[in-house]
């Protein structure tokens, strides 16, 4: 006996087989997204602690003598601006599903926690807030950054 049906394909609809019939993204494109906005974010405010340490020292909580790294306010300052506009730049990059940026912004995510780890005693509570939004940048890159380029 012949089998005249036509085969029907096992990869059904959702399937993660590349090039399969319906190739949906996954449910965690949403994490590469909130990823890729947080970066934008956090190179906004990298860039406006950057611009308020070149441009008004008096602004933080103690001197820059006090900092866990004894670097003048005006290092600081340059290294918040270079950090911030690397990460803004990825984040874009995130959004539009570049693999480039997924690298630069784990890298960058990660020096910028340390940055603030250090700026700690001079900006409390807004380096801790940058500090745990680049632990989340971070995850969402490297668990989930690859789910981006099925969009």
């Amino acid at each position: 006996m012949s089998d005249t049906q036509p085969r029907m394909s096992t990869a059904g609809a959702g399937s993660s087989v590349p090039g399969g019939p319906a190739s949906e993204p996954a449910g965690w494109t949403g994490w590469v997204l909130f990823a890729g906005s947080m970066m934008i974010l956090l190179g906004t405010f990298q860039v406006i602690s950057g611009l308020v340490a070149l441009f008004n020292r008096n602004y933080y909580v103690v001197t820059s003598d006090h900092l866990l790294v004894a670097v003048n306010y005006t290092g600081w300052g340059w290294v918040h601006l270079i950090i911030g506009v690397l990460i803004l730049l990825a984040g874009f990059g995130v959004l539009t599903g570049q693999i480039w940026a997924r690298i630069v912004g784990i890298v960058f995510a990660g020096l910028s926690a340390i940055v603030n780890l250090g700026f700690l005693s001079a900006f409390p509570l807004g380096s801790f807030v940058l500090i745990a939004l680049d632990v989340l940048v971070i995850y969402a890159l490297s668990m989930h950054g690859r789910d981006m380029q099925q969009v």
